[in-house]
């Protein structure tokens, strides 16, 4: 069963944002795995939840979890800890692309997933897809339950366009991406809610299709063979 959020885990998060230090944290340990307790009891009651949709490799809701504690080694923000709650449920087996993400932060609550940092043979054989027929794609994103929940395509994209295609081209809008992503945004009463759970869930399962064409794209070639 899922755990509901509760107004605590935003008060920490808010307290964690004024008082971003070890020494702060440290005496506050004891707030930060209570809270940590209610993440994991979340995530749990998703991949339970999602189990029913789809085939989700991610074990348990601690595995979920991102840690809290930031790597700073290559970051000109010095800051220790993030100040969001981050996790995510991944798709299993090589045929089934793309994962879901759940992000609480007060103030900036939303679910999403797709393509973040795609491979340059995975960008590569996604755009010669587009390039060669983007009716498919055009189809998932401007469905009516689809948009009504995620809105537009988001990503990085080149300025003008990549490498080997026109400017002119017809699906230049789509072949500029550089990252495939949908989001949804959430309040944090929603997120307080009883039926948080149910909604994150619902928008996971919207997401189907558009994960759904591109683990088609992604695991053959362009003659629709299936990859070795």
């Amino acid at each position: 069963m899922s755990a509901l959020i509760t107004q605590p885990v935003f008060d920490f998060l808010s307290d964690l944002n004024q008082n971003n230090k070890r020494e702060w944290f440290n005496t506050h340990k004891d707030h930060y795995l209570a809270n940590h307790q209610i993440m994991i009891g979340f995530a749990d009651g998703l991949i339970e939840q999602m189990g029913k949709y789809d085939n989700i490799e991610t074990v348990s809701g601690k595995k979920s979890l991102y840690r809290i504690y930031r790597d700073t080694r290559f970051s000109k923000n010095k800051t220790p800890y993030k100040t969001h709650w981050g996790g995510i449920l991944t798709r299993a087996t090589q045929q089934l692309r793309g994962g879901y993400y759940f992000h609480i932060e007060p103030g900036n609550c939303f679910v999403g997933g797709g393509f973040w940092q795609p491979n340059p043979e995975d960008l590569k054989r996604i755009r010669e897809d587009i390039a060669m027929d983007d009716t498919e794609l055009r189809a998932v994103l401007t469905d009516k339950k689809f948009k009504n929940t995620f809105g537009e395509l988001l990503g990085d994209k080149v300025k003008t366009s990549p490498k080997g295609y026109k400017k002119d081209d017809p699906a230049i809008d789509l072949l500029r991406h550089k990252q495939f992503l949908v989001m949804k945004k959430f309040t944090d009463e929603e997120v307080l809610s009883n039926v948080f759970t149910d909604k994150v869930v619902g928008t996971f399962v919207a997401m189907r299709p558009f994960f759904d064409y591109m683990s088609v794209v992604l695991t053959t070639d362009a003659n629709g063979e299936p990859l070795v």
